[in-house]
């Protein structure tokens, strides 16, 4: 039988490089040793998180391309699916939520994906709405889910009013208080993200990973 040590090295190789199977394998071979070994949870944060983190790093110093990361996401969210319903509802509760979104008008949703991956990767449980999503739908459906973090991406100059207008609209249903704000996409900058009142604009998905590990 593998060792802990083994088990998650696995894992953690499996998404830096890309391989579902490998993480897979890994995943069902957790479970097998049992939480003596190495619980679920551990699995997650200590094997797939941590190869998801390496790839983040390398992807923002430039040492990875966008093909590469995607392959990597699929083989995490290939380990997540057999790790995530073993963790206690206990232990799953206790995740931060986020909804992510791009906004209304803009249908590209590649920096969107990926951006999700790494707060995935960071422990938050992530609330997917898609793209050219309306700004009443985020706000209803951030105040339903009681979520920690909206994120909104655009990649077209036209579009940033929308991520103002869902701003207002949480202010407007005195929500905005009870959650954190990131913005991102090419066209976006530190200073738009005050002038709106968003809490932060990323550069890239590991610097909003890293800003939401910080702040919650």
């Amino acid at each position: 039988m593998s060792s802990r040590e083994e088990l998650l090295d696995k894992l953690a190789n499996a998404v830096v490089g890309g391989k579902v199977d490998l993480a897979k394998e890994g995943a069902q071979e957790v479970l097998a040793a049992g939480n003596d070994v190495v619980t679920a949870l551990d699995a997650i944060n200590e094997g797939l998180v941590k190869g998801m983190s390496i790839v983040g790093d390398k992807y923002a110093a430039h040492q990875v391309y966008l093909p590469q990361v995607l392959m990597s996401a699929h083989t995490m969210y290939g380990g997540l699916d057999i790790l995530l319903p073993a963790i206690p509802k206990s232990e799953v509760a206790n995740r931060k939520k986020c909804l992510i979104a791009v906004v209304e008008g803009d249908v590209h949703d590649i920096g969107k994906n990926i951006v999700k991956t790494m707060i995935t990767a960071s422990g938050f449980d992530v609330n997917d709405l898609g793209k050219d999503v309306p700004s009443q739908k985020i706000v209803e459906t951030a105040e339903a889910d009681q979520t920690n973090v909206v994120a909104m991406s655009t990649l077209m100059t036209p579009t940033m009013d929308s991520m103002k207008a869902t701003i207002d609209g949480l202010v407007e249903s005195g929500y905005r208080s009870k959650c954190k704000v990131i913005i991102g996409g090419a066209p976006t900058s530190p200073s738009f993200a005050e002038t709106i009142g968003a809490d932060y604009r990323g550069g890239n998905a590991q610097d909003a990973a890293n800003y939401l590990k910080e702040v919650l």
